[in-house]
């Protein structure tokens, strides 16, 4: 039976961030929160070849005990099984804290039902790292095909998965070994309308939660803000742009135009030097 994993993430709406000038982490207090886009778009995905295949679906997160209410929103998409992560030892956590307990996590769950795919979002917008599921990938040593577009084929026989990714200048199409991970773009999935009996089942689902104590043990010193190598020296705000000025060749004509854009671009030395000029 087919067996996908996602990887998701309660993340703050991001038209109400701000940072923390002391800490220089996000102020999450009073923040109204949502389920990372790309994230609901790969449990999208999970969802689609579970039905395909006649699988399941098992939706983890790190993260405080309000998460559940993402990972009730992802029983509702036609998840199976949620679980949480949470415990106070676990807050602070850099990218590779969290891909450490992630990877703990993944790997006792496959160790009780093996598991054929893991889906990650490409990113989660309140950090945009997109480390954690390649991070994931590397420590359970899986391929990993990042910024995945189309899923074409999962063939359980032959162990096999076939998935298209973007790249800046074209798509690529990859083979690989199951199991194996994927981030996934937002095009990876359309985001359906919740059945009747998803959206009740989810109102009544109860997802596990996982602490620092158990069911499975995590070595403390790669835990939270002590497991985490990251430091944030300093954040702060671009500088505004303002508007360049506009040159109209019709009215100065085609050879002043240009003559004072150079001017403005080399300023009169750099004019003198370009065209030769001795002072």
């Amino acid at each position: 039976m087919f067996h996908a994993l996602v990887s998701i993430k309660q993340v703050p709406d991001t038209t109400n961030i701000r940072i923390d000038p002391e800490t220089n982490n996000l102020i999450r207090q009073g923040v109204p929160t949502i389920l990372n886009p790309y994230d609901a778009h790969a449990v999208a995905a999970a969802v689609e070849w579970k039905r395909k295949l006649n699988g399941k679906v098992t939706i983890i997160t790190m993260g405080p005990p309000a998460a559940v209410t993402s990972l009730r929103e992802c029983i509702e998409m036609g998840a199976d099984r949620a679980i949480l992560i949470s415990a106070r030892q676990f807050a602070g956590a850099d990218t590779w804290a969290t891909s450490y307990v992630l990877t703990e996590v993944i790997k006792a769950v496959h160790a009780e039902d093996p598991i054929d795919l893991i889906f990650f979002g490409k990113q989660a917008i309140d950090g945009d790292t997109a480390q954690v599921g390649p991070g994931v990938a590397v420590r359970m040593n899986l391929p990993v095909v990042s910024y995945a577009v189309k899923i074409h084929d999962v063939n359980l026989e032959e162990r096999s998965v076939i998935i298209e990714r973007k790249t800046e200048n074209r798509n690529e199409v990859i083979k690989a070994n199951l199991p194996a991970a994927l981030t996934c773009e937002k095009d990876i999935a359309e985001i359906p309308y919740a059945s009747l009996p998803d959206l009740v089942y989810s109102l009544r689902y109860e997802p596990e939660v996982w602490t620092a104590e158990g069911p499975i043990t995590f070595d403390p010193a790669q835990l939270g803000l002590k497991g985490s190598p990251t430091t944030v020296f300093k954040t702060g705000t671009p500088e505004k742009h303002v508007a360049g000025e506009i040159i109209k060749t019709a009215e100065l004509g085609v050879d002043a135009a240009v003559k004072a854009a150079l001017d403005k671009i080399l300023g009169v030395e750099g004019m003198a030097s370009m065209l030769g000029v001795k002072k």
